[in-house]
């Protein structure tokens, strides 16, 4: 499978924090999110492993019992059933991995 760049076909996550699934195949899929200045990520959990990138911006991520301001370049491993959530500090983009498949996040669901 291959994705062509396309600022098209963002959904909204929560408000001020989008989402678009890039690819995926049978095992892992991968997600752009770009996230607004003041947004809140809620405190969740799900059974996938969640391997990301801060590409842009600034964010005060908790995963766990832990909290780390990460900054472009930075990244993370959420292990699957741990609670996490994320502040948005500034404008900020970031890329996502989520393994097994995030079902709701295939396109078209």
């Amino acid at each position: 499978m291959f994705a062509i760049h396309d600022e098209n076909g963002y959904a909204m996550s929560v408000e001020g924090i989008e989402m678009k699934t890039l690819v995926y195949g049978d095992k892992t899929l991968l997600v752009r999110f770009k996230m607004t200045k003041g947004a809140q990520l809620p405190s969740h959990t799900h059974p996938h492993e969640q391997i990301g990138y801060l590409v842009s911006g600034r964010i005060n991520l908790y995963i766990g019992s832990e909290c780390r301001n990460a900054g472009p370049g930075d990244s993370w491993c959420i292990e699957s059933g741990v609670e996490h959530r994320a502040e948005i500090l500034e404008d900020s983009i970031a890329i996502e991995v989520f393994s097994p498949v995030r079902e709701e996040y295939l396109p078209g669901t």
